[in-house]
């Protein structure tokens, strides 16, 4: 995924093999790459953040001004007169204040009712079906990052690492043929574990000392844990000068950004947070949820210090919503659309996109939940194909069966 690629093509084609659209209604007259500079002159970057466990959407983008959403949750309702406002509908929970300047200066862009068009509403399926790409699969397949950091490798395995996930042993987004740098959570990561012994090192590495693909791997291994430990103990000795870290989420990404900037050929990156499976005392204002979105945006403050330039995009997502209705242990079950965010110079933002009917409950799926009224690979394909110029045949090969959405042609500014 370099700037060669990217550039060869001087038009974006539409979303799928059998889209929804006629190609004219998707090419080189909108997407024209402008007089340098553009974006083109920049080093892309893409950094997902995956909120684990279903993250109740409803009290993160708040319908403030809808009767139904009050009605429906008498309990855990955030208090009209505490949402930070957003639009004369919307807002956010209040925990999320740190991230009104990125709305008002037109970085942030939310989309309330997105989702995967398969209904499970379990979080393993769910989450592997949104890390493959591929809804309503259940087959071994590689992640679509991986598969993103192949696309111009033609198949074979990149001689550089192109990718990096912080925070989970084995993330089903980033297997693959594609190496990966995957890095430990927290304080960990800053320490070699077993391997920074060096007698205990030299044995392991005798045993694995063979040219077989386990013994490769294991190498590849013990070089990248020595590399980030020494990287992160440097970086972060330097910036706390002497203070105590910060610890979840946004540690992990502070640890994304240092390692990235150290390793240039490092373009995609991948965070993790669990704990959002409020189904019990999830709070309002105050409490489980509140506490959740407090770390979530500090961490995503963190992310945006460190990559603000006009290639760099954040996305924030989570596997599905929750219910519309609280239940009866003052939390929520597991629900269908929910919340996206795209943060970046490139987002056309300040404004909320899609589609919203509202909470009546003749517009809520099965009765109890938000709609998809937006699938998640056409949300994510809009800034792949207009800022990292990624073709048709490259968006077919993350998302294959995806339409193109039209009505969100706007969430990214044009050069």
């Amino acid at each position: 995924m370099n700037r060669r690629h990217f550039l060869r093509a001087s038009a974006v084609l539409p979303f799928a093999r059998v889209a929804t659209l006629p190609l004219a209604a998707f090419g080189s007259a909108q997407l024209a790459v402008a007089a340098a500079p553009t974006t083109a002159d920049y080093r892309k970057l893409l950094v997902l953040v995956e909120l684990k466990g279903g993250n109740d959407g409803l009290n993160t983008l708040i319908p403030y001004r809808d009767a139904a959403y009050y009605a429906l949750r008498p309990k855990i309702a955030i208090p009209a007169d505490q949402v930070v406002q957003l639009t004369d509908q919307a807002g956010l929970h209040p925990a999320l204040a740190p991230l009104l300047p990125l709305w008002k200066d037109g970085s942030l862009a939310v989309l309330p009712a997105v989702g995967s068009p398969d209904p499970t509403r379990s979080h393993f399926e769910a989450q592997f079906q949104w890390e493959i790409g591929m809804p309503g699969k259940a087959s071994e397949m590689p992640g679509w990052l991986n598969r993103l950091a192949m696309l111009d490798s033609a198949g074979s395995r990149p001689a550089t690492t192109r990718v990096i996930g912080v925070g989970e042993a084995n993330p089903r987004i980033l297997a693959g043929s594609a190496r990966t740098r995957l890095v430990a959570k927290g304080q960990g990561a800053t320490r070699p574990g077993v391997v920074g012994n060096e007698r205990a090192r030299d044995a392991l590495l005798e045993l694995y000392s063979g040219d077989d693909k386990l013994s490769r791997a294991f190498r590849e291994g013990v070089e990248s844990r020595l590399m980030t430990a020494k990287e992160l103990s440097s970086e972060m000795m330097a910036a706390d000068n002497g203070a105590g870290s910060a610890a979840g989420l946004a540690l992990d990404a502070r640890h994304l950004a240092t390692l990235m900037r150290t390793d240039p050929a490092l373009r995609l990156g991948f965070l993790s947070a669990g704990g959002w499976d409020t189904h019990a005392n999830q709070g309002a204002a105050q409490g489980q949820l509140a506490n959740q979105l407090g770390g979530l945006a500090r961490a995503i403050i963190q992310l945006r210090a460190d990559f603000n330039q006009p290639g760099d995009l954040i996305l924030v997502m989570s596997e599905f919503g929750r219910t519309s209705a609280e239940n009866g242990s003052r939390g929520t079950d597991h629900g269908r659309g929910n919340a996206f965010w795209l943060i970046g110079d490139r987002i056309n933002g300040g404004r909320m996109y899609g589609r919203w009917e509202g909470l009546a409950r003749g517009n809520l799926n099965e009765g109890r939940d938000l709609p998809v009224l937006h699938d998640f690979r056409a949300v994510i394909a809009q800034p792949l194909a207009r800022v990292f110029r990624l073709p048709e045949s490259g968006l077919n090969d993350l998302f294959p069966g995806a339409n193109w959405d039209r009505s969100l042609d706007g969430v990214v500014r044009r050069t």
